[in-house]
């Protein structure tokens, strides 16, 4: 079985935080978000990180993130470009989103030939997720199904205090199996309580705050490249019909087909840590004030990569 490797989506800008947030420091030491996954990753056992970015950002990237982490990883690099679409299609005039997480992990399929592990840049999952994740990828793989995993959060754990986030809420069955994902998103905090909207604020349908909900923490067989490259096309006839302008092809939405055709499974290894993030700028002091109570709690080292002890 190959070593599995650590997937990162790092090509959105971050619309609504403004600039590129995934290298806005979190603590004095100057760590970033990242940092933090990129630590909990090594600490886990995973060697190589692939860093899914826009091609004018490579030379931010690298300096901010790329070149420390290739002190302790392999790295690599894919650049999610609008363009890089199936033959046949084009990029509507005024398009400037990019295609979602699913046209981004896709990005990466030269990089991957094993079991990877995807993320977030920008979300703080906790060490636990990251020794889950890892101890699945390196003990299942595809037999008559897809053998996929992820890490499920619970809602309570995962909104911010300063807008709406988007979240894909997971329903179970009793083997902690995924029957289905849908992607909300616009939820918020309401009234005491958590909701939804799907009209743009008009109207609100409460949800449990225990439900679990996947952040992108995803570890897959590299079937799933081949998957997301086959249905490509399909999203892209009925998407640029539909919303041409925004419409995205979402990973939680590959997964969701496979399992309603009975070509998958997806375990589902629950996290009870709360999820940091920085969504709006006013997020940032709750994260920092965070991160550094993880630190005094000795879950991390002050300063990460020269206090390590697990680095040669």
């Amino acid at each position: 079985m190959k070593k599995p490797v650590l997937v990162i989506m790092a090509a959105g800008m971050g619309s609504r935080y403004g600039g590129l947030k995934q290298i806005d420091p979190v603590d004095k030491e100057g760590h970033i978000i990242m940092d933090f996954s990129i630590y909990d990753a090594k600490r886990a056992g995973f060697e190589k990180v692939v860093f899914i970015i826009k091609k004018e950002n490579e030379e931010d990237f690298k300096k901010a993130v790329g070149r420390r982490t290739e002190q302790i990883m392999d790295v690599a690099y894919a650049f999610q470009d609008l363009h890089n679409i199936p033959e046949g299609f084009s990029v509507p005039e005024g398009r400037v989103k990019p295609w979602g997480t699913a046209h981004a992990v896709l990005s990466a399929i030269n990089e991957v030939d094993g079991p990877f592990a995807v993320i977030n840049a920008d979300d703080y999952y906790g060490c636990h997720a990251f020794e889950a994740i890892y101890d699945y990828l390196t003990t299942h793989e595809d037999d008559e199904k897809y053998r996929y995993t992820m890490v499920g959060y619970r809602l309570k754990n995962t909104v911010t205090d300063n807008g709406h986030v988007a979240r894909g809420i997971c329903e179970l069955n009793s083997e902690k199996e995924l029957v289905g994902i849908k992607e909300r998103t616009r939820i918020e905090k309401r009234d005491g309580g958590i909701a939804y909207s799907e009209d743009e604020g008009e109207t609100w349908t409460g949800l449990d705050p225990d439900t679990l909900v996947s952040m992108n923490m995803w570890g897959f067989t590299r079937s799933i490249l081949d998957e997301i490259s086959a249905g490509f096309p399909e999203f892209l006839r009925k998407g640029l019909e539909e919303n041409p302008l925004k419409c995205e092809y979402f990973l939680p939405s590959v997964v969701s087909g496979l399992l309603e055709e009975g070509r998958a499974s997806v375990k589902v290894l629950e996290s009870e840590d709360k999820w940091y993030g920085v969504t709006y700028k006013e997020d940032k002091p709750v994260v920092v004030a965070a991160i550094q109570a993880l630190k005094d709690s000795g879950v991390y080292p002050q300063k990460l990569w020269e206090d390590a002890t697990f680095l040669p």
